[in-house]
C-alpha cells in the first residue's frame, strides 16, 4: 500500500524548500552586489597622507620567495623605484621557489647587515628563526604577504605584513564565481599549504563555495606553486577525467596556475569562454590580464596593488627607522574581469589604481 504523508507533513517539506530556495535567492543577490562593489574602477587613494621625514642613508634588501611568481617579481620592482625616490641603497636577493633558496636568501640578506628588509611573499613562519637573528641585530623588517593577515606583528619580528585582507580577497573571487553561474557552480580549488596566506584563502573560498546551496566544491588541490610548470598540466588533465562536466570553475590563490592550465583544456577542446572558467584570489599578473582581455580561460583575478605596495612597504620602513608606529592601511580589494580590464590595466596589463600615492609619499618623505 502506498504511504500518504500528513498533510502537516507535505506542508512542513513545501516550506522547508521554499525557505532553501529563498536562502539560495538571497545569497545570490549578496553574491551579485557584491561583486559590482568589488569591480568599482577609479577607487580614490585612502592612503596615509603624513608621516616621517626620510631618514637618510638607508641601506635595504628586497628578499623574494621566487621572481618567476610576479607578485614577487613586481613588489620587487616598485620597492627598488620607492628606495630610489627616498634616496636609500637597494638590493634584490631571489630565494628561487624553494625552502631552503628562501632560507639562503635571507642569511644573504642578514650577512649583509642592511638597516632594514622587505619580504617578498617569505612566509614568516617557515622563516622564523631567521628573522629572529634579523631582528636580533636591529634589522627592521617589513613583510608583504608574510602572514595570513596584514598590519603590524611584532609577535613575529615583522614591524608590518602588507596585502589585501585574505578574506575579502577570497569573497571576491567566489562571490564572482557564484554570481557568474547563477549559484550553480562546480568549483576545484587550488592552494599551497606552504604559504600561510594561501592557506586562508582557500580555506575562506572553501567555505564560501559550501553556504552556496547550488554549487559544489568538488575538490580542494594542495601543489606548491614552485612546480606549477611540472604538476598543473597533469593535475589538470586528471581533475577533467574525474569531474568531466561538473567542473566549471577553477579558483586559484594567484593566476600562476592558470599560466599552465590553459594549454591542458586547449588540447581537451575547452574554449576560451568555458565552459570552464578561471578566478584568480590574488596576483593580477599581466599574463592573467591579457588573458581576461581577450577571453581565454580565466575570468578574473583579484588584482594586488603591488606598485602601490611596493611605495608603501619603503614608507612602512621610514616609520619604522624614525621610531613612528606603522599604518595599518590595506588597500581595497579589487576584481578585474572582462568588463574592467579596459580601465584597470591599461595598455601594460597592470593593475595600478592611481598614480597619487607616489606623489603623496615623496611629499611626506620631504617633510613638507
Amino acid at each position: 500500500m502506498k504511504r500518504v504523508l500528513p498533510y502537516l507533513t507535505w506542508a512542513a517539506m513545501a516550506f522547508a524548500t521554499t525557505s532553501t530556495s529563498h536562502a539560495a535567492d538571497t545569497f545570490l543577490d549578496q553574491a551579485k552586489a557584491f561583486t559590482l562593489q568589488v569591480t568599482q574602477s577609479n577607487q580614490p587613494w585612502t592612503g596615509p597622507t603624513t608621516g616621517p621625514a626620510a631618514q637618510r642613508g638607508k641601506r635595504i634588501v628586497y628578499v623574494s620567495a621566487d621572481q618567476r611568481d610576479s607578485g614577487p617579481r613586481g613588489i620587487g620592482e616598485a620597492v627598488q623605484q620607492a628606495a630610489g625616490a627616498i634616496g636609500w641603497t637597494f638590493r634584490l636577493i631571489d630565494g628561487q621557489g624553494s625552502i631552503s633558496g628562501r632560507s639562503t636568501a635571507m642569511n644573504q640578506a642578514i650577512a649583509l647587515n642592511p638597516d632594514g628588509i622587505v619580504l617578498g611573499s617569505i612566509d614568516a613562519k617557515e622563516q622564523a628563526a631567521v628573522i629572529a637573528q634579523a631582528t636580533a641585530r636591529g634589522i627592521k623588517i617589513v613583510g608583504w604577504h608574510s602572514l595570513a593577515k596584514p598590519g603590524p606583528a611584532t609577535q613575529y619580528g615583522i614591524f608590518t605584513n602588507l596585502a589585501t585582507d585574505p578574506v575579502e580577497v577570497a569573497k571576491a573571487a567566489v562571490m564572482y564565481v557564484i554570481a557568474k553561474s547563477d549559484g550553480k557552480a562546480g568549483v576545484v580549488i587550488f592552494t599551497d599549504s606552504t604559504y600561510e596566506i594561501a592557506t586562508a584563502k582557500s580555506d575562506a573560498m572553501a567555505a564560501l563555495v559550501k553556504q552556496c546551496t547550488g554549487c559544489k566544491l568538488l575538490q580542494v588541490v594542495d601543489t606548491p606553486l614552485s612546480d606549477t610548470a611540472t604538476r598543473i598540466p597533469q593535475l589538470s588533465a586528471s581533475l577533467l577525467q574525474r569531474h568531466g562536466a561538473k567542473w566549471n570553475w577553477a579558483l586559484t590563490i594567484n593566476d600562476l596556475p592558470f599560466d599552465f592550465m590553459s594549454p591542458t583544456l586547449q588540447q581537451a577542446g575547452y574554449k576560451g569562454d568555458g565552459p570552464l572558467l578561471g578566478v584568480s584570489a590574488g596576483n593580477g599578473s599581466e599574463s592573467a590580464f591579457q588573458r581576461i582581455r581577450t577571453g581565454s580561460y580565466q575570468a578574473g583575478t583579484v588584482a594586488e596593488p603591488v606598485a602601490q605596495q611596493g611605495w608603501q612597504a619603503v614608507d612602512e620602513l621610514n616609520r619604522a627607522f624614525a621610531g613612528a608606529p606603522a599604518t595599518n592601511f590595506t588597500a581595497p580589494v579589487h576584481l578585474v574581469t572582462g568588463s574592467n580590464v579596459a580601465n584597470d590595466g591599461g595598455k601594460e596589463n597592470k593593475y595600478d589604481p592611481n598614480n597619487q600615492y607616489r606623489d603623496v609619499y615623496r611629499r611626506i618623505w620631504s617633510g613638507k
